[in-house]
């Protein structure tokens, strides 16, 4: 992730090397203190954001959790039903596989906590319960964001 970039900026251009995946928020800070006349400062932040995402298929009647980045989201569910990563994998054994819950993260390594604390429950239950209560989706991105 890019660091914060703090500064009297009015609008910060982003190469197109970037593409999709980035979202640029822009945050305004009040002025600075002892300095009343002074415009407030903007923070500028890029989030390399990205999903965490949970699938399932009818035919083993199983659950699949992964991360992945913005823009890949519907061609990696697409690559886990055409056995893409190999046929000896987990989702190649069915073909049927459905987005079931995703959870959009700030950036790429939340996801990837989020991904390893649903697995570690171990629970097709509470994967249920993910989804029947917003409470618990909060609770768990709460948990795993680094601080």
């Amino acid at each position: 992730m890019i660091p914060i970039v703090m500064g009297r900026l009015k609008h910060l251009t982003l190469p197109k090397a970037f593409g999709t995946r980035w979202s640029l928020v822009r945050a305004q800070v009040g002025p600075l203190k002892g300095k009343q006349n002074a415009s407030p400062f903007l923070i500028y932040k890029l989030f390399d954001l990205a999903f965490t995402y949970i699938l399932y298929s009818k035919t083993l009647d199983r659950f699949y959790t992964g991360a992945c980045h913005l823009d890949e989201l519907e061609g990696r569910i697409e690559k886990h039903n055409t056995a893409v990563y190999g046929t000896h994998r987990f989702t190649a054994r069915a073909n049927d596989w459905e987005l079931f819950l995703s959870f959009k993260c700030v950036d790429y390594s939340h996801s990837v906590r989020l991904e390893r604390k649903i697995k570690s429950m171990k629970s097709s239950r509470y994967i249920g319960n993910l989804k029947k209560y917003p409470e618990l989706r909060d609770k768990i991105l709460k948990e795993t964001q680094s601080n």
